[in-house]
């Protein structure tokens, strides 16, 4: 899975065949045509709305996929702790930390792309969280 670069229409579309849901089905859900739901297959974004309905009869969470590109990809904010205390906004302790990207940054470390300090400031991740994903996938 590439997550930097996400196409949600194509990942919808490759759930609704694992799951073998009839086109007819979504039509009812989302109150609309089958040209309607071909064209949502097409998109490379959708609504989040909509995509929270998708993710609602497919019983998957569309929205880890982006969380991920976040973890991955987006640059860490040098004064991220003073955005934290004056925002409204809720505040996520903890990063989500999928098999997928786990493998990600083990795979990084391997090959010798990036080294153990490089991933922690890179990523944000903590050295005992790095520590304890080489240790576990060791065995």
């Amino acid at each position: 899975m590439n997550f930097k670069d996400i196409n949600i229409g194509l990942m919808i579309n490759q759930r609704v065949l694992e799951c073998d849901i009839q086109t007819s089905r979504l039509c009812n859900f989302f109150d609309c045509s089958t040209q309607d739901i071909l064209n949502m297959y097409n998109s490379k974004s959708l609504d989040c709305e909509i995509l929270l309905k998708w993710c609602k009869i497919l019983e998957y969470d569309f929205f880890r996929l982006y969380s991920q590109n976040l973890l991955l990809y987006a640059p860490v904010s040098a004064d991220h702790k003073k955005n934290k205390e004056n925002s409204q906004m809720p505040y996520f302790r903890k990063n989500i930390y999928t098999k997928e990207v786990i493998y990600f940054i083990l795979e990084m470390l391997e090959k010798g792309e990036k080294t153990k300090n490089q991933i922690i400031k890179e990523y944000n991740i903590p050295k005992t969280t790095l520590y304890k994903w080489i240790e576990k996938n060791r065995k």
